[in-house]
């Protein structure tokens, strides 16, 4: 196995967002020394197919890692479907994996923090999902707390897991449904602050199609915790409206820590201070009414 894990990029019609990953990519400190996998999606319209080969070529000029490979779907996967295979294909292989997606703009010490994590987690089978992002707490909030926890749901935007982990991955929603009381799904939404039980069940209604839901679901039901930086190590830039699964939203938008990060927790279990932090930021994050307007407002006459 390699010393560092393999990131596996999954990218699709989105070239200036590509390229800004790409270079944030380039600029961390352990880029040279890590194997890079781009994931391509093909069109799923006739529409998108300039933009994809635009992709396409840009990927193809990329260096600055130990080793580029490019993956060209012929056909269009689709995110969710792109991810579970390419993540299952990878951790076969290496045993771990870091994932990012094509709006995701990082700290020059993401891969740094992911690889360190990895090592030191990797006996802990508790330990199933290490997150990059973090909310745009308050700072009186974040800066009381440790500069790494453990918590129980796992973000999507730059993240990273172990082969081990990964195979209690459970794609089958209703089989993933059938195994939450009322009690679980009240502890798995964090205590109603948050819609994750709602997405679990428009996935069952084929409203989405999410991995990143059932992936958190799969880690909740193993009694898994997912390790978190106070600070965020990555912003994601897509929420402008470009993206096929997001629009226009501001209220997760952050700052990049551009600090390497120096403590890991060595108790394994869901750190309470962060817990209640992430709680009322979650429970508080729309605002007031007036603020709901303010912003649809903004966001109608943007698009």
């Amino acid at each position: 196995m390699q010393k560092f894990a393999p990131i596996a990029l999954f990218v699709y019609n989105r070239p200036e967002h590509t390229r800004r990953t790409l270079k944030f990519l380039q600029q961390n400190h352990l880029a040279a020394e890590s194997r890079l996998f781009i994931f391509s999606d093909g069109p799923k319209h006739k529409s998108d197919e300039a933009k994809v080969n635009e992709v396409r070529a840009l990927i193809k000029q990329v260096d600055g890692f130990k080793s580029v490979e490019i993956i060209e779907r012929p056909n269009n996967m689709g995110l969710a479907n792109s991810i579970i295979s390419g993540v299952t294909q990878l951790v076969k292989e290496y045993g771990r994996i870091i994932v990012f997606e094509d709006d995701l703009i990082s700290s020059p010490f993401t891969l740094r923090y992911f690889n360190e994590a990895l090592d030191r987690y990797q006996p802990e089978d508790k330990v199933m999902h290490i997150g990059a992002y973090m909310y745009p707490l308050k700072p009186e909030q974040s800066d009381h707390l440790a500069e790494t926890f453990f918590y129980r749901a796992a973000t999507s935007w730059g993240w990273a897991t172990w082969d081990r982990a990964w195979e209690h991955f459970n794609p089958d929603v209703n089989d993933l449904i059938n195994q939450f009381s009322q009690e679980m799904k009240y502890q798995f939404a964090i205590e109603d602050s948050m819609n994750y039980w709602k997405q679990m069940r428009e996935l069952k209604w084929g409203r989405n199609n999410s991995w990143a839901i059932r992936w958190y679901a799969s880690i909740f039901l193993k009694g898994g915790l997912t390790l978190n930086p106070a600070h965020s190590l990555v912003s994601n830039i897509g929420h402008d409206g470009s993206g096929v699964h997001s629009g226009i939203n501001e209220i997760y938008n952050v700052s990049i820590d551009p600090k390497p990060v120096l403590f890991f927790p060595d108790l394994l279990e869901e750190d309470k201070p962060a817990y209640e932090a992430i709680k009322h930021f979650l429970s508080k994050r729309k605002g007031s009414l007036m603020q709901r307007l303010l912003r649809f407002l903004r966001q109608q006459f943007r698009f």
